[in-house]
């Protein structure tokens, strides 16, 4: 929670009122957690390759005619790569406690960024044509509640700030070391001549 932040400004998680549902919130809040953690540290460099792959002619040409399909086709569509690759992280998981560690990273690593990469392309050319059918609509609400639930506490909010201070520290030195050699190659240019 920021500082200035008082209990009723903080966004509040979708809890149900009674039932099972309150019973099994916790839960649910746990494990909606990890799974958007780590689809958090996927998503930024995910989304840069996603861009480069859309600029391709055959994309292109994907995109649109993923454009001219329906609602419920662009859902089927949609869900697709959801279904097949989803099941990476509990697989990952077994990897990894089977010992397999190794395996379990590149498992995990490789169906993250292509189901990651996939999804977020179809949800961008098709989010419009999703937002119209009512039980989508619903759920993304739904999700995007959580997301916002978790983005307004303290800790993760201090995770943020640390991933951005480690980014523009790396984009220093990248800058650097490009100018450096950069430099090099000039005088070496030079020295040619």
């Amino acid at each position: 929670m920021i500082e200035s932040d008082t209990p009723e400004q903080r966004p509040r998680p979708p809890v149900p009122r009674h039932g099972a549902g309150r019973v099994l919130s916790p839960v649910v809040a746990v494990v909606a957690a990890l799974y958007f953690l780590i689809d958090a540290l996927f998503l930024p460099p995910i989304r840069v390759l996603g861009r480069w792959i859309g600029g391709f002619a055959v994309f292109r040409r994907l995109a649109d005619w993923i454009r001219t399909l329906g609602p419920y086709q662009t859902l089927a569509l949609f869900l697709v790569p959801l279904i097949i690759l989803e099941p990476v992280k509990p697989v990952a998981a077994y990897l990894a406690a089977k010992g397999h560690l190794t395996r379990s990273a590149i498992v995990l690593v490789v169906g993250e960024i292509l189901k990651v990469t996939i999804v977020e392309r179809l949800f961008h050319i098709g989010r419009d044509k999703l937002m119209t059918i009512r039980a989508f609509a619903w759920t993304y609400t739904y999700v995007m509640q959580w997301l916002a639930y978790f983005e307004a506490f303290a800790a993760w909010q201090a995770a943020r700030r640390y991933v951005r201070a480690i980014k523009a520290r790396g984009r220093a030195v990248w800058m650097r070391l490009r100018a450096r050699v950069r430099s090099i190659v000039r005088s070496a240019r030079t020295d040619a001549w």
